[in-house]
């Protein structure tokens, strides 16, 4: 039985990670309080910003920046889009 979660994002009760995804406190936190849903819509709006603003994963200040950025749209009042961002037309 996969282990559920009481999802702050969606506010309801969702599937859990199975593993936690982010070193630290941080990452403790979103196993504990979000859902694989939550999740992967996070993933999406981290890609984004990660094209967008063209930042490196590898880069201390970039993964400072990412992590202020998850805290917001996962626990906080959500995330804004990269001034300028236009979104692609389905296709």
């Amino acid at each position: 039985m996969p282990r559920t979660v009481d999802c702050i994002w969606l506010k309801r009760e969702d599937e859990g990670l199975d593993f936690v995804p982010w070193p630290g406190e941080l990452g403790q936190r979103v196993y504990a309080r979000v859902g694989k849903q939550a999740w992967a819509a996070w993933l999406a709006h981290q890609t984004m910003l990660i094209n967008e603003n063209r930042l490196s994963p590898m880069n201390p200040k970039h993964r400072a920046q990412l992590a202020e950025e998850m805290e917001k749209f996962l626990f906080g009042d959500g995330a804004q889009k990269p001034p300028g961002f236009v979104e692609a037309a389905p296709r």
